[in-house]
């Protein structure tokens, strides 16, 4: 009952069809696109108005550290991902950026196979600073791409290191695909530094 066409949502429910712009948006990534039609559809079915749906998907923001777009330093872009804790949630991230990217990965490993990322990986990140207690597993996974692999200490030394290997154009992203907790108190914690550290570039 819901298709997307031309930066264009139409729900159609009988004979009756609906259309939603969607230049407005402020969710990146064709996944969130998925989830804005998903919830043009259960709004539509649930009877609110084509006017109360379209304010909503044009003013939802998302929520801290699911892919947040800080802005620019020195046209050098920064989103902090920083709940994404598995590889799958990682995936969608490093598919979003449109970017050349210099990814920041790590933290507890919880039984990952990051093989899944490595073509997007290719294809996309410039350089990789892992942060956390072991990270071999993520080493080993990447080294053979020969891309920059640098490791950090703190969330300020990842920035920091961030920011010097990136060029302008490029988009720093936090995105761990790693549990926090070997360095920080939780997700929101290691979210937190990352914005921190970048306002403080």
């Amino acid at each position: 009952g819901i298709f997307c066409k031309d930066h264009q949502a139409y729900f159609t429910q009988g004979t009756d069809q609906t259309r939603f712009p969607l230049d407005h948006i402020h969710l990146p990534g064709n996944h969130n696109r998925h989830n804005i039609m998903a919830s043009i559809a259960v709004g539509q079915l649930c009877g609110c108005s084509r006017e109360a749906i379209q304010h909503t998907i044009e003013n939802f923001r998302g929520l801290p550290h699911r892919l947040e777009w800080l802005g620019k330093v020195d046209q050098i872009g920064f989103y902090n991902d920083s709940k994404a804790t598995n590889v799958n949630s990682t995936w969608y991230a490093l598919e979003t950026v449109r970017e050349p990217i210099v990814w920041i990965v790590g933290g507890v490993d919880k039984g990952n196979d990051y093989s899944m990322l490595k073509d997007l990986v290719k294809k996309k990140v410039k350089a990789i600073i892992w942060l956390g207690e072991d990270n071999s597993k993520i080493v080993d996974a990447f080294k053979d791409l020969n891309i920059t692999m640098v490791e950090a200490k703190t969330m300020s030394e990842a920035v920091n290191t961030s920011y010097y290997l990136g060029n302008k154009g490029y988009s720093v992203l936090l995105s761990p695909a790693c549990a926090s907790f070997d360095l920080f108190e939780n997700y929101e914690d290691r979210g937190q530094q990352f914005k921190q550290a970048v306002r403080s570039l």
